[in-house]
């Protein structure tokens, strides 16, 4: 006897989808079922697999006309994973007002467009879901991630919020928590250190699991809060870090 698909006739926009934990997302929900739109700035390096679609979450009229043609060639939206974001290192004195805007723009006000462009969409589907991806930075304090955390921190805040506004018009919204992802913008950032090597050994050493989390795994739980399975489920943040954020195990001896 075949299982059905979770997703089998339900239609996902990916933001980001390109590479990384977008296109593993969109890898998993198009292989469970889905239809699956990418939009990204590079549609170009989207697998054929995806209506691809350029959008530039900094401006809204890109993405919502992004948004439009996703429902267009989808024929409705049921899910939308919130995913593209950019990063920043440094501490509060180190990133100039400029960087600030740019950040909090992509990685805050980018939700806030997708969503709102899709939001009338997901209102007319049977099963709507958003999962915003955000990180293991809204929950801990980590050296060098000022600007980045404040901008996971307001994207935890405002899946909360989102929960409640749209509960009772049959929109859940979620996120998702990842720790440190072995993803190509994680490894420009070892590339860019002194010493990648000892850099990526202590990224490893820092999460309780002693590895990196993987794109495939950050998708498995993406997945999850926008499958029916999880049908009651709003409001939440999945961390998928190794243990970073809830363990404090004690030091290894020799």
């Amino acid at each position: 006897m075949t299982t059905p698909a979770p997703f089998a006739g339900l239609r996902a926009v990916v933001t980001g989808g390109a590479s990384g934990i977008g296109l593993a997302v969109a890898r998993l929900l198009h292989a469970q079922g889905a239809a699956v739109a990418v939009l990204d700035l590079n549609p170009d390096a989207v697998p054929g697999a995806f209506t691809a679609l350029r959008a530039d979450v900094s401006d809204d009229a890109s993405v919502r006309t992004a948004v439009g043609e996703a429902a267009t060639a989808l024929g409705g939206i049921d899910v939308l994973v919130n995913n593209a974001g950019i990063g920043a290192a440094g501490t509060v004195e180190d990133n100039p007002d400029e960087q600030w805007h740019a950040v909090l723009d992509v990685n805050v006000l980018g939700v806030v467009r997708t969503t709102r462009a899709a939001l009338p969409h997901l209102r007319r589907s049977a099963h709507a879901a958003v999962v915003n991806v955000c990180s293991i930075a809204a929950t801990a304090g980590l050296p060098q991630r000022a600007l980045y955390s404040a901008s996971k921190g307001a994207v935890l805040s405002l899946t909360l919020a989102m929960a409640a506004d749209h509960v009772r018009e049959g929109v859940r919204v979620n996120c998702v928590n990842p720790g440190t992802v072995d993803t190509p913008w994680v490894a420009r950032l070892l590339d860019a250190a002194d010493d990648p090597a000892a850099e990526r050994a202590a990224l490893r050493a820092r999460q309780p699991t002693g590895r990196l989390v993987s794109a495939e795994e950050v998708a498995a739980a993406v997945a999850y809060l926008a499958s029916p399975a999880a049908a009651s489920v709003t409001g939440t943040s999945l961390a998928v870090d190794g243990g970073m954020a809830g363990l404090r195990l004690r030091q290894a001896t020799t």
